[in-house]
């Protein structure tokens, strides 16, 4: 709980940096290749968590990964956090700050899982759909799940809507017991 404060308090002060010297979209996308990058290494990410390794190679190790790849602005604050020996929630410092910037734009994320690859066609009338029921713009990140017999299961928030094939057969099988019948 505290640390969460703690990340919210820094990814707030992270957006307001990027909205003052007019760099939203750049310090945005900078946060985002972090994120990325953390989350396709576990490795990267317990060494910049670890309380062992000293915070000037954690610094050297990052400047190197993220060289001509993000902006300076975005590096020294990478650099601030963790010579304020909070590299262990730079990560949901991250997260927070990507929330926190959607937030501001009036953007929702969906996490959409489907059985298989959609379509462009299917990817932009499920994105129209969203933004109609939603009413906010919409960024949607898909991805295939294998476990899904058909259909999609699209996740914003806590929220979650359900129109997988096995859910579309669960609530079949729930009538036909409600109104009497036997599926056995």
């Amino acid at each position: 709980m505290v640390s969460s404060k703690v990340s919210n308090r820094y990814a707030l002060s992270l957006l307001s940096i990027a909205l003052e010297k007019n760099m939203l979209d750049t310090v945005y996308n900078d946060v985002k290749l972090l994120i990325n990058t953390f989350n396709e290494s576990d490795e990267l990410q317990r060494v910049v968590e670890s309380p062992v390794v000293r915070p000037e190679l954690k610094i050297s190790i990052l400047d190197e990964i993220f060289s001509g790849k993000i902006d300076k602005e975005t590096t020294n604050f990478i650099h601030f956090i963790i010579e304020k020996r909070r590299e262990e929630i730079l990560y949901s410092i991250a997260k927070r700050f990507v929330e926190l910037r959607n937030e501001h734009l009036g953007i929702v994320e969906l996490a959409v899982k489907s059985a298989f690859e959609l379509n462009d066609d299917q990817k932009a009338i499920l994105k129209e759909r969203f933004e109609k029921i939603l009413n906010k713009k919409t960024i949607l990140n898909f991805k295939v799940d294998n476990n899904l017999i058909g259909g999609f299961i699209a996740q914003v928030g806590d929220t979650v809507y359900d129109a997988s094939m096995k859910h579309q057969l669960e609530l079949l099988k729930k009538e036909f017991v409600q109104g009497g019948l036997s599926l056995n």
